[in-house]
């Protein structure tokens, strides 16, 4: 079990390939917000903060009732600016630094509750191989620190671990198709 490793769901993305807030994708009767939040959850990580964009926040709310939901307020600045508003928040709900953070893109979403258990044999940067995610993040100072246009891979050694789940990605309406 998860117990006392908080997580972030990436979801302030603009989805302008996909055409459609990919946070509120359907699959299998839940949109992929609440089902990141449903797994997370169901694997004992606690807190669980969200971070969407503004005109997404009711719906993300609806999506997933019992997980922290915070606004982006410049999504446009990336995914590790958005990471960084997730991490602010977590910090500020938990009163200190995490030691370990799961870290959930939305769209990216072949993993399953196995996945975690699995990553949270480690105590450094870790990604599942083959699903990619979610990642387990061990260098919070750091991300804290990088420009919000830097990316992860470019800035942290990740170690690729054996674990369940497939390789997933939600950008476009040929990707939304595969996953029905």
């Amino acid at each position: 079990m998860a117990k006392c490793v908080p997580a972030i769901v990436l979801a302030a993305g603009s989805s302008s390939r996909l055409g459609q807030p990919k946070a509120l994708v359907e699959w299998n009767g839940e949109t992929l917000v609440g089902r990141a939040v449903r797994l997370l959850q169901e694997s004992g990580c606690k807190p669980i903060i969200v971070v969407t964009r503004s005109e997404l926040q009711i719906d993300v709310m609806l999506s997933c009732k019992d997980a922290t939901i915070v606004v982006n307020p410049n999504p446009e600045d990336g995914r590790t600016g958005t990471l960084q508003v997730g991490l602010l928040s977590l910090l500020s709900e938990l009163g200190r630094t995490p030691r370990r953070v799961l870290i959930s893109p939305v769209d990216r979403c072949g993993w399953n509750k196995e996945t975690i258990p699995a990553l949270l044999e480690n105590h450094s940067n870790a990604s599942p191989d083959p699903s990619g995610h979610p990642l387990l993040l061990c260098e919070i100072d750091k991300v804290l620190a990088l420009s919000k246009e830097s990316s992860l891979r470019e800035q942290l050694e990740i170690t690729r671990i054996s674990a369940p789940g497939v390789h997933m990605n939600i950008d476009t309406p040929a990707d939304l198709e595969a996953l029905q």
